[in-house]
This record gives C-alpha cells, sequence and structure tokens, in this order.
C-alpha cells in the first residue's frame, strides 16, 4: 500500500494544501511549530478516523470555521481508492470510499495501514498502563474488524455500567440490572483479552531478533500479556469486584485496566530499566510492529515518522533508517543532517513554513547542513549541474552536486557547457588549465571550447592539449607559436624557435 496524494482545507494550521507524495522517502522539514505534524496527523486520521493525538473533531478545525475537509489517495495492489473525511464541529464526521458515504467508520478500517511513531512513542515503555493499551487497540483495530467491533462494544457497555453505579447512589434498585451489563461485558471482554494476548505472541515472534541486533546481541526481551484479573475468569474477576465497583462507583476490572510487561534480562523495564533502555525497547516495538503488519496484511504499511530521529542516537537512527528503505514512509524534521551522513535515499522533500507548504520555489536556499538547490519548492538530491542563483549574498553560477552547493575548484558542466569552478563558483575570468574527474581540460573565459588545440601551461609543467583537453596518451613532435615541442605522454618540453 502507498498513499498518492493529501488534500487538506481548513484542517488545523492549513487553509487549502495539496501534496502529491512519491512512492517511497518523503520528507517534511522546517523549524517547529510550523504544521508539519498536522500534515501526518491528516494522513493517519484519514485512515484511521482518529487523531494520533487523541484530538477531538472539533479542535482539528482551522480556527473561524464551521468544517475542515481531507482527500486522501491510496493505493492498494494496483488500485486507486479515494477517502473523503469531513469533519464538523457540531455533528459526526462524514466519511465516503470513493465518493460513496459509508454509515459506520468501521467499513475504512482494513483498507489502509499506518504505522505512527512519534517522541511520545519511546517512552510508552516508561508512561502508564493506558498507553500500551492505546497501543495494542490502534494496532489490531487496523488489522482485525471483529477486534474493532468488539471493542466498540465493550467500551459502550463499560459507560452504562460505570454510569448505573453512579446512579446507584441515588436508586440501589438498579443495581437488579447489573447482572445484565456485567453478561455483556464478559462476552465482549474476554474476546478482546483472547485477541490482545494472541497479538502479544504474535509480536513476541518478531521483538526478539530486533531487539537483540539493537542492543548488539547484549539483550533479549519479552513481553506478555497481564491481566487485571489475574488467574481468574473475568466474570470471576467481576463478581468478586462487585462490591468494590458499588462502593468507587468505577469498574475495577476488565481489558480497559490490562497492561504489557516487558522484560529483559530477568527485569522489569517498565519498572527498574534505564531510559535507554525503555526508549531501545519502545523502538524495537516499533519496528516489530512494522513487520508484524507486513506478515498479516501481506503488503506494506505506510510509515510515519513525527520528529522521531532528533530523539535517538547515531545508532539507534542508523538501524532505523536501515530498517526502513523498502516501505513508503512520510518524515517530519527540523533538518537534514541525519540523513545527509546517513546517505539515506530521499525522493521528495518539502519546506514547511506558517502553515504554507512551498511548491513554487526555485533557487538557493540554506539551513545549518549546507546550501542547497530547490527546483519547485523541493530539494530533489539528484541534481548534478550550474545553476543560476544568490547564494549567501552573492549572485552567480555555483556548481551544485547530488543538490547541494559543493565548494570545490573544478570543471563542471550543465546543458550550456563546461565552465571553470572556483570555490563552488563559476570564474568566467578564467583562461588557463584545470581538473576534474575526466581530465585535465583548457579553458577560455571561464570555459571548455573544446575546439582549441595547442601548448599550456599549469603549475605541473607544460602540456599539449588537443581539442581542449590534455592528450596523456600523445607522443610526439609539435610546433606551436614557432616553437617546437616534443610531447612525451601529454608533456611537453620546448626544443627550439623556428627558423
Amino acid at each position: 500500500m502507498i498513499i498518492k496524494s493529501l488534500k487538506l482545507k481548513d484542517y488545523r494550521n492549513y487553509e487549502i494544501l495539496n501534496i502529491e507524495f512519491d512512492h517511497a522517502t518523503n520528507i517534511f522539514y522546517g523549524d517547529n511549530a510550523q504544521g508539519k505534524t498536522n500534515i501526518l496527523e491528516g494522513v493517519y486520521l484519514s485512515g484511521t478516523t482518529k487523531s494520533h493525538r487523541g484530538t477531538k473533531d472539533r479542535d482539528l478545525i482551522r480556527f473561524g470555521q464551521d468544517e475542515a475537509h481531507i482527500e486522501t489517495v491510496i493505493e492498494k495492489n494496483g488500485v486507486p481508492w479515494q477517502i473523503d473525511m469531513h469533519l464538523k464541529k457540531n455533528s459526526p464526521k462524514g466519511i465516503a470510499i470513493n465518493k460513496v458515504p459509508i454509515r459506520r467508520a468501521s467499513e475504512l478500517f482494513g483498507l489502509t495501514n499506518f504505522v505512527f511513531f512519534s517522541p511520545e512513542d519511546l517512552n510508552i515503555i516508561k508512561n502508564g498502563p493506558a498507553e500500551r493499551r492505546r497501543f495494542m487497540d490502534l494496532e489490531l483495530s487496523q488489522l482485525d474488524k471483529v477486534y474493532l467491533s468488539d471493542l466498540a462494544n465493550y467500551n459502550r457497555t463499560l459507560n452504562q455500567r460505570n454510569r448505573l453505579l453512579k446512579d446507584a447512589y441515588y436508586r440501589d434498585d438498579i443495581l437488579d440490572t447489573l447482572d445484565v451489563w456485567d453478561m455483556q461485558l464478559v462476552q465482549y471482554g474476554e474476546k478482546i483479552i483472547q485477541r490482545r494476548i494472541r497479538f502479544i505472541e504474535e509480536v513476541n515472534a518478531i521483538i526478539g531478533d530486533i531487539h537483540h541486533k539493537l542492543t548488539g546481541g547484549r539483550e533479549r526481551i519479552g513481553l506478555s500479556y497481564e491481566p487485571g484479573c489475574g488467574a481468574l475468569s473475568l466474570e470471576a474477576a467481576l463478581e468478586k469486584n462487585r462490591e468494590r465497583d458499588i462502593r468507587m462507583k468505577s469498574t475495577s476490572v476488565g481489558p480497559h485496566r490490562d497492561d504489557i510487561c516487558f522484560m529483559a534480562g530477568g527485569i522489569d523495564i517498565r519498572r527498574f530499566g534505564s531510559q535507554g533502555q525503555q526508549r531501545t525497547a519502545a523502538l524495537s516495538l516499533k519496528l516489530s510492529e512494522i513487520e508484524l503488519v507486513r506478515q498479516i496484511i501481506k503488503d506494506t504499511p505506510v510509515l510515519l515518522l513525527d520528529d522521531v530521529l532528533s530523539e535517538l542516537d547515531k545508532h539507534r537512527q542508523n538501524y532505523l533508517l536501515d530498517s526502513i528503505h523498502d516501505i513508503q514512509t512520510v518524515i517530519t524534521c527540523t533538518g537534514l543532517d541525519e540523513f545527509v551522513n546517513h546517505r539515506f535515499s530521499i525522493n521528495k522533500i518539502f519546506h514547511v513554513k506558517n502553515g504554507q507548504v512551498d511548491f513554487t520555489y526555485t533557487g538557493f536556499a540554506d539551513n545549518e547542513n549546507g546550501d542547497w538547490y530547490v527546483e519547485n519548492g523541493q530539494v530533489t538530491f539528484g541534481k548534478d549541474s550550474i545553476e543560476y542563483g544568490t547564494v549567501k549574498g552573492k549572485k552567480g553560477w555555483w556548481h551544485v552536486k547530488n543538490s547541494r552547493v559543493v565548494y570545490d575548484t573544478t570543471v563542471a558542466e550543465n546543458e550550456n557547457g563546461w565552465w571553470y569552478v572556483k570555490d563552488g563558483k563559476v570564474d568566467f575570468a578564467y583562461d588557463g588549465l584545470a581538473e576534474n574527474e575526466n581530465g585535465w581540460w583548457y579553458l577560455e573565459g571561464g570555459q571548455v571550447t573544446f575546439q582549441y588545440t595547442g601548448i599550456a601551461e599549469n603549475e605541473n609543467g607544460t602540456w599539449y592539449v588537443k581539442t581542449s583537453q590534455v592528450d596523456f596518451t600523445y607522443s610526439g613532435t609539435v610546433v606551436f607559436d614557432k616553437i617546437a615541442y616534443v610531447i612525451k605522454n601529454g608533456k611537453a618540453d620546448a626544443l627550439s624557435t623556428e627558423k
């Protein structure tokens, strides 16, 4: 599966935004608080109906507007699908698939598979059980429609039971109906517990090797599901805790109270692991999630990376980047240093500023990682040429290699010819020899004319030039400007003045 395009209207800080994605790696870079994460959130929302932040629909609508619209086009098994989502302040969201409205949001699940990875996910081990349950629920809801239905029914029944427990303070006669809610809670709750246990077993089959490699062979990790009811069945646990629930006016046992245990080296790293151990385990969990989705759906998910690399050390950065090279990835970041240093293949890059993605600018731009050539708002990382523009306040023609200004001294080319470059800039006043990976060249007015044949000098000696290139294969004699030269492997020695 890949995402082809995204359109946002009055969503968060975007009035209008149209983006076409590359099938591989897409990077949105810019300063903090410019709207990069909002793009990832829009993608995720269109496939799951929920914000990864847990934000309510009305808070996703641009300030001063009553509704927002998201249009996402994905491709699955070569077939395009269009998902439209209308968010409204005072009514439920509307969803359409291929412009056909659907009545239940659950009809959307299974069509898309997104894995969202944010800096907050690195704290999933350190933080409370609610985040670990949320991790299971979000992933299983994308993979298993039955689980999604059971979870929705369980939550609805749980809310009814808790409301009854609160109302019983004023009307104790309604406690007679508690058995009805308990039966439904058990019916859906047991299914949820069993599916979660199976999910943890599936993750365990993957995470061990990933974590072992990530820690350099120092650790192996294992997960186990911890039901809040312990060894009791859910039905027995509800009965045992009934008096306590009535007293506390809340349901104390069930899947909504369960947890995942992370053990490494015989230690529960939720409680006793270092921050480094916890973060490494969280990264292992996310990488396992990607692989598990791939195995279950027999396809690749779309990975949404929200400024995660800045939170990882170099070793973990490299491992993560090596692990995602074969799936479509949408990344947000404040700089490009990690990708440049890792020589990571980048297919599209977008600059985000003040809620705008600039698709029109062509020219040079700089950041802390260097000076870059931008075409239609994107650094393509594939441009090798001589381009005109202003770099650091100086206008001129600049040597661009892999879309980055290279401050070298060489001979470089564009569609208009071959040029002498000094410290990254074309010097149109230069006459003489210069070299590049293709040889030594004679330039006149900073350009290789491909017409000059004769003798030229540089700091290394005197040389025979044929059609503007030093001919290192030639040996013999030539007469140039009334002087006879003996040539050996291109190097010339003057003999005498011609009479």
